[in-house]
This record gives structure tokens, sequence and C-alpha cells, in this order.
């Protein structure tokens, strides 16, 4: 499975995903692309998109993209708190949809 990490989460978070194949956002040179046209760049070739974007699912038409998006809810965005995540993630990561966002949080 094909992972993306959004802008704003630490690139060190990937280095949580053992096998796993994970790029950050900044790795494919998209660090400057709003929403929308990242999500249609991500669908084409990754299979989820992880963000700590909560309004991702309201501003984007999420069924209209294939690619399921993971949304990070944790006190902040440091990668101390997004770490304890990360089995949360691992293990929902078969039963993802895509065109659906999921919640994983603390």
């Amino acid at each position: 499975m094909k992972l993306l990490l959004d802008k704003c989460i630490d690139r060190r978070l990937a280095r949580e995903f053992v096998g796993q194949n994970i790029k950050t956002v900044r790795q494919m040179g998209w660090a400057g692309t709003k929403n929308g046209k990242l999500l249609a760049l991500a669908e084409k070739e990754f299979d989820v998109f992880i963000t700590v974007d909560r309004n991702l699912s309201f501003e984007q038409n999420l069924p209209s993209f294939n690619i399921a998006v993971v949304v990070l809810k944790a006190h902040s965005n440091r990668l101390a708190d997004l770490k304890p995540l990360v089995p949360q993630i691992l293990e929902i990561l078969p039963n993802l949809v895509k065109g659906q966002a999921v919640i994983v949080s603390e």
C-alpha cells in the first residue's frame, strides 16, 4: 500500500510505518499545492493520504477522489503526539475505503 504524509506532518513520522511504502508531500515536490489539486495528484500514485487537516473532508468532495484519507486527531501535530497513533493507522489500513475519510485519535 502506498501512503502519502501531508506537509503539516513531521517527515520523521514516516519511519514509524515499517514495511509500508510511504512518501511525504515535500518528497513528491507538492509542498505548495492546495488540497483539491493535491488529492488529484496523490490519487494517481497513492492509496492513502494521511493528514492533520480536520477540515479536509468538509472542504473537498472526497468521494470524487480515488484515495482514502486518514485524519490524525492529536493534541498537536508534533511528532511526539502523532507517533502513538501509528499502530491504529496500521491496523485500519486494510479496511480503508477510497473516497472516504477516517479519523484516528488519541
